[in-house]
C-alpha cells in the first residue's frame, strides 16, 4: 500500500512540475504585425528538422512552410511564434529562412500569461 501511495505522490509531483514548465514566461515582450498579433508577419521555410522541448513549441521538418505571427523580444529574441497547418507554437529563428515578408512595421506589445500555455487540439492544457 505504501509503495502505491509513493508512486501516486511521485506522479502528482511530476505532473505539477511539468505544468510549471509549460507555463513559464519566456519573455515579457513580443513583436507583432498588429496590436492583437493576428496578422501574419512573414512566411518562412524550415532549414532543419526541429523538435521542441515541450508542447508550447512547433515541431517541423526541413522544407515545411511556417507562417510567423510574432517574435519574442528583449528576452529570448531567438524565439518566433508561428503556425504550420493546425499546429501553433514557438520555434528558433535560426531553424528557418524567410521566404516572404508580409509586414514591414512591427509593433512591440506585452505578452500575456496565456501566450505560454500549451495548446492541444484547440484547448489549453492545464496539467
Amino acid at each position: 500500500m505504501s509503495r502505491v501511495l509513493d508512486q501516486r505522490i511521485f506522479l502528482l509531483l511530476t505532473s505539477f512540475l511539468a505544468s510549471l514548465q509549460s507555463t513559464k514566461v519566456l519573455s515579457e515582450w513580443k513583436k507583432c504585425g498588429d496590436q492583437e498579433c493576428e496578422t501574419a508577419m512573414s512566411r518562412v521555410q524550415a532549414t532543419t528538422d526541429y523538435l521542441g522541448p515541450d508542447c508550447r513549441y512547433l515541431n517541423f521538418k526541413t522544407g515545411e512552410d511556417i507562417m510567423v505571427y510574432s517574435k519574442l523580444s528583449r528576452k529570448n529574441e531567438n524565439l518566433w511564434i508561428g503556425s504550420k497547418g493546425k499546429d501553433f507554437g514557438y520555434f528558433p529563428k535560426d531553424a528557418v529562412k524567410v521566404e516572404e515578408v508580409l509586414i514591414t512595421e512591427e509593433v512591440e506589445v506585452l505578452t500575456k500569461e496565456t501566450d505560454f500555455l500549451c495548446l492541444h487540439e484547440d484547448k489549453y492544457a492545464f496539467e
